[in-house]
């Protein structure tokens, strides 16, 4: 009996115009070769690859430049269709695959330039970063000419082109946008003085003093700042597992701590979820390398796991890389911008936009300053009188975007020699060369050292915080350097025995350098503490146990609050005895859950709409929404947290003074009554009036979505869920969703692993959905139901159990 997803594939083939034998040449044929002998040109001697049980490939090579050019190969293999994207939506490509609907992220993509900048870096490469990018890009192309192309090139009608150098340094590029966002958190804050001014502003700044002013640059209005078309991508967010802005979890124990007697090293980076995963899991091993963990389809190398010596895993360090600068443009010359005192030419590419049923290309000329590439859509004054004191139209602000991410390229190199290391302190070395994007970077070594770097280029400012748009043409506010290396936040074997980093704060004030204003709040970092040191000695198990944890700190802190309400209807009366024997955990099953969750939002909408009024873009962009599919979400994303929590405690009803909203709650004890009577009414409309049978997991799943799934009934083939999910943004098993989307949860632990250094093959990892991008795989989807109990495989390390775990040998072997 066919299969669902066989019967689903009869359907498609009739949507891609296919007739008999459609199912096995779009589905079985382009399945990987896991077994056998493959003849490769540009091979220089034998290889080995052994995929497990789990589906995890281990590369044996007998030299450097055929590992490489391996791991590309199987990562073709198996992923082909994800590179693909990626690249595509990196370099501004998706309108001549999808067709219209892809033009304004294409245009956007054009202006920022990753695809310009990484093509230039290639020629800056050191030789040995440029030989292993050159031998990974002839594995990819190996494959790509067999011709046994993923079932989405044949739906979509078209064959990649040859992978390039340049193409893995654009990947690293969109994963430092990912995980940045500090030029929209810029652009808010300049919407919210526009409409508030910025004594009240700075109200709303959680992690900013608010006895320190919000400093408005002399000469300029943000009048216009409102990056105009860049709101038109919803349609398009689920392309990717881009536009999450990274958070994650990373912890390490020394010796002292553990039942073993040496460290041990846990890390769940957190981004968006996808089908297939962002990672892919594999071993390296040729010569003096042997290394294994995560990798990113694009790129060669590991960039979490852990080798024979040392264990490292990494955090966004949410620093700021970006800044916006308004330009003041030459009415009469559109590509002149003054700059102290002086017209500058501008550089102005010509980008042209090929659109899939279209005759004729789209034109985007960009124009770069001496700042970096204008990214707003703006046209230039008619006349005087139209002109704001920015030089620009009233309709939109030029605004060029500096970014490191456009300028460094030595993370290639970082990688490497992480990969080689064979100690704490050249693992630390190694990370000198890590520019973008920044990271909260732990690690451990065999002879028990643990330690921290926050590793990358964070400029250093002449003037300022960057915390708004400044004027380009003064030259007081450009970059003068980076922060040495040896001066970022770092320690090696503190005294406290153990370090945790969750993208909360790690300097004081007394810290001599600027490095963000976006800190994510502690609640992730205090509880991971709590659970390190409510114990003795620690074991793995107990580390699978934090991992897990989905108790929420901020529940136990706004809770109260709410058990002070007076309930009205039967419905509320239950739930307040629901709340009141709560533990505080956001399990999917649970009922107060799920009316935390909803009372939370309802709370949220009602408290911050009095200042900011009813206005949905603002206040969803405040609440953390971003507005392009580059970024999902952007750097405000849970800070409003400790600030609705300190204001709860505060109960200062000025707050409501000069409402915004008409009609909204004007004290505190009257958001609070109205957001519960809200929250219940909804969850009793939507499950019946049984408070004791309402679960979260109803009102906070995830779906493993692929891009063509979009598409009925591609659905059915491509993704994977819905699932009922636990956690928040705030717990350590996150399932965090958008304020505008609250029961979607789009942020979760995307790869979890936990490294044993008394015995490197005892330790454990998982991802999901699985390693292989083919639906027809078992490996498409097999981690999914590990991974929602938190459940790890093995990372089968030694020949011996990797032999006995073997899935399939593959031989690759030079062309004859």
């Amino acid at each position: 009996m066919a299969s669902w997803w066989q019967k689903t594939l009869m359907g498609v083939a009739g949507v891609a115009g296919l007739a008999g034998g459609a199912y096995y040449f779009l589905t079985r044929r382009p399945l990987p070769k896991i077994n056998g002998t493959s003849r490769l040109q540009g091979l220089h001697e034998p290889v080995e690859v052994i995929r497990d049980r789990y589906g995890v490939a281990h590369i044996y090579a007998q030299n450097e430049d055929d590992l490489y050019f391996a791991q590309g190969y199987v990562h073709a293999q198996e992923r082909l269709w994800q590179m693909e994207l990626n690249r595509r939506i990196g370099s501004g490509r998706l309108s001549e695959i999808f067709g219209k609907v892809a033009i304004e992220a294409d245009r956007f993509a054009r202006r920022i330039g990753m695809h310009r900048a990484s093509a230039a870096a290639v020629n800056e490469l050191p030789e040995h970063s440029r030989r292993i990018l050159e031998a990974y890009a002839q594995g990819v192309n190996a494959y790509i000419k067999q011709g046994k192309l993923p079932l989405e090139f044949t739906l979509l009608r078209f064959s990649p082109d040859p992978w390039k150098v340049a193409d893995s340094l654009q990947w690293s590029k969109m994963m430092g946008w990912n995980l940045g966002g500090n030029w929209e958190t810029e652009i808010i804050r300049a919407r919210i003085i526009t409409k508030l001014g910025a004594e009240r502003a700075v109200k709303l700044e959680a992690g900013y003093d608010p006895k320190h002013p919000l400093i408005v640059p002399p000469g300029v209005e943000y009048r216009g700042v409102n990056l105009g078309m860049l709101e038109e991508y919803e349609q398009l967010k689920q392309l990717s597992g881009f536009g999450i802005l990274g958070a994650s979890n990373n912890w390490v124990v020394d010796g002292t701590m553990t039942t073993t007697g040496s460290p041990i090293l846990c890390n769940d980076p957190h981004l968006g979820q996808a089908a297939p995963s962002i990672w892919y899991e594999c071993h390296l091993s040729a010569g003096d390398i042997d290394v294994v963990g995560a990798s990113f389809p694009g790129t060669p190398g590991i960039v979490i796991g852990h080798n024979r010596y040392v264990a490292w895993g990494v955090t966004n360090a949410i620093s700021d890389v970006e800044d916006l600068y308004i330009e003041k443009f030459n009415s009469n010359n559109p590509n002149q911008y003054e700059y102290m005192g002086k017209w500058e030419e501008a550089r102005v590419f010509r980008e042209e936009i090929r659109v899939k049923g279209e005759k004729e290309p789209i034109i985007e000329e960009v124009r770069v300053t001496r700042h970096g590439p204008i990214i707003t859509n703006f046209t230039l004054p008619a006349n005087s009188s139209k002109a704001s004191s920015n030089g620009a139209s009233s309709d939109e602000l030029p605004l060029a975007l500096r970014w490191t991410g456009l300028e460094k390229h030595t993370i290639v190199s970082a990688i490497q020699q992480m990969n080689y290391a064979t100690s704490a302190e050249e693992l630390r070395e190694a990370l000198r060369d890590w520019d973008q994007p920044p990271q909260n970077v732990i690690y451990a070594d065999v002879a028990g050292n643990i330690g921290y770097v926050m590793a990358g280029a964070i400029p250093i400012r002449a003037k300022g915080r960057a915390l708004l748009p400044v004027p380009g043409w003064m030259g007081e506010y450009e970059w003068t350097g980076y922060i040495p290396f040896d001066e970022l936040p770092q320690t090696l074997n503190p005294e406290q025995h153990f370090i945790v980093t969750a993208n909360n704060r790690v300097v004081d004030d007394n810290y001599p350098y600027y490095i963000t204003n976006e800190w994510l709040n502690g609640y992730r970092a205090q509880r991971i503490r709590d659970l390190l040191t409510s114990k003795g000695k620690l074991a793995l198990s107990d580390m699978a146990t934090i991992q897990s944890d989905q108790y929420s700190l901020p529940a136990a802190e706004i809770v109260p609050h709410i058990l002070q309400i007076a309930p009205q209807t039967p419905q509320e009366k239950q739930a307040l005895e629901i709340l009141r024997t709560w533990n505080f955990v956001l399990a999917p099953d649970s009922a107060a859950a799920a009316i935390y969750a909803r009372f939370l939002y309802r709370l949220e909408c009602i408290i911050f709409a009095a200042m900011l009024g009813d206005e949905e873009t603002l206040l969803q962009s405040y609440l953390g929404v971003g507005s392009t599919i580059l970024a999902l979400q952007n750097g405000y994303a849970s800070r409003s947290k400790p600030l609705l929590i300190r204001m709860l405690n505060q109960r200062d009803e000025s707050w409501f003074a000069n409402s915004a909203v008409a009609n909204g709650p004007k004290s505190w004890d009257a958001a609070l009554t109205s957001a519960f009577h809200a929250a219940i009414e909804e969850l009793r409309e939507r499950f019946g009036d049984d408070v004791s049978r309402w679960k979260y997991g109803d009102i906070h799943q995830m779906t493993y979505s692929h891009p063509l799934g979009m598409m009925k009934p591609l659905d059915r083939l491509f993704n994977r869920g819905p699932y009922p999910i636990g956690g928040d943004i705030d717990t350590v098993n996150m399932g965090a969703t958008l304020p505008n989307q609250p029961e979607t949860v789009i942020t979760v632990p995307s790869y979890r692993q936990i490294v044993n250094l008394a015995d490197m093959k005892a330790s454990l990892s998982g991802h999901a959905p699985g390693q292989s991008g083919h639906p027809a795989s078992k490996h498409y989807d097999d981690f999914i139901q590990m991974w929602l109990r938190v459940e790890h495989h093995p990372m089968l390390f030694d020949r011996e159990m990797i032999e006995e775990n073997a899935e399939g040998k593959l031989c690759l072997k030079p062309a004859k």
